[in-house]
């Protein structure tokens, strides 16, 4: 088991450090100097420009400064905010704890609907059960997030003023937003756990233990769906990253604080340092959701471990 871990653990640094080097591009890739980019809005002169440059030592070399960038990275400096004039690092600490937030209720969301749209439907195949929870996915999957944000605060702020429309802060203010978040992912998890619980269900030890006599809950539940979720669960990692992402429309639709609304008036405000800083920050935490992911596969079949 220690190897394993160890051999996956290894296996993210080559893709932290692509990453690093993606993020890092993005500045250089964009057309035109940087520096004057940056202070496009504002009324400068040649010497201002350069000694921004100096300070985002655009000057040097390429490699130098791609060095520079993961040596500062890994002590946790990311920079500093054009717009705020205060460290990257601060802006995203400040604000990580409400994209957080949102992501995993997000995650519960699509977790309980998903998971059990999927088992209901599996359970009860060929009845209006499982057309109800497929229809219902199928909704989930193809309404854009902003499209749904939109409509629950027509429907559920304005129309009929149930929750709070915009802002973040208490449980009523996560609730249309995690809903929103959440559908989407929900919808995929309930089509994956339905498809994987209908081939689990027709193995024989399933049908040796419903010749047992056992409550059909108690099939299902005990003995299909521990093997069930293997597949699920990859999908389910998988989508956390996605939420992460996904945050960006969400918290823009309803108007919360967090690193989607830091990504975009970074780019709005062409403030580079901050933009690099959250993508990192992102997706330093895509890669090691998905370490987790993989570390759950050894606990669910202890088989995987040794591969």
């Amino acid at each position: 088991m220690n190897a394993y871990i160890a051999r996956r653990v290894l296996a993210t640094i080559p893709v932290l450090f692509g990453v690093s080097l993606l993020v890092f591009l993005m500045l250089e890739l964009v057309p035109g100097d940087p520096a004057q980019l940056m202070l496009s809005e504002f009324q400068t002169n040649p010497e201002q420009i350069a000694r921004l440059r100096s300070q985002l030592h655009l000057d040097d070399p390429l490699p130098v400064q791609f060095g520079r960038f993961v040596w500062d990275a890994m002590h946790g400096d990311l920079g500093t905010s054009i717009r705020t004039r205060r460290p990257v690092l601060q802006e995203i600490q400040d604000n990580f704890p409400s994209t957080i937030e949102l992501a995993v209720a997000g995650l519960v969301v699509a977790a309980i609907m998903g998971v059990g749209f999927g088992i209901a439907a599996a359970a009860n195949q060929g009845t209006w059960l499982e057309l109800g929870s497929m229809t219902v996915a199928l909704i989930g999957i193809s309404m854009p997030s902003f499209w749904l944000g939109l409509l629950l605060i027509f429907s559920l702020s304005l129309r009929v003023p149930v929750f709070p429309a915009t802002g973040g802060g208490d449980l009523q203010h996560l609730i249309l937003p995690a809903i929103t978040l959440g559908l989407g992912a929900a919808a995929i998890l309930a089509r994956l756990t339905r498809s994987s619980m209908l081939e689990i269900l027709r193995q024989e030890y399933v049908t040796t233990a419903r010749a047992k006599g056992l409550a059909e809950w108690a099939v299902i539940l005990r003995h299909a769906l521990k093997n069930a979720l293997i597949p699920v669960v990859t999908i389910f990692g998988l989508q956390f990253g996605q939420l992460l992402a996904g945050t960006v429309v969400v918290e823009t639709v309803f108007a919360r604080p967090g690193l989607g609304r830091l990504i975009i008036d970074g780019i709005l405000n062409k403030d580079f340092p901050m933009v690099q800083g959250v993508v990192l920050v992102i997706a330093a935490c895509y890669v090691v959701v998905n370490l987790l992911v993989d570390l759950v596969y050894a606990v669910l079949d202890p088989r995987i471990r040794y591969t």
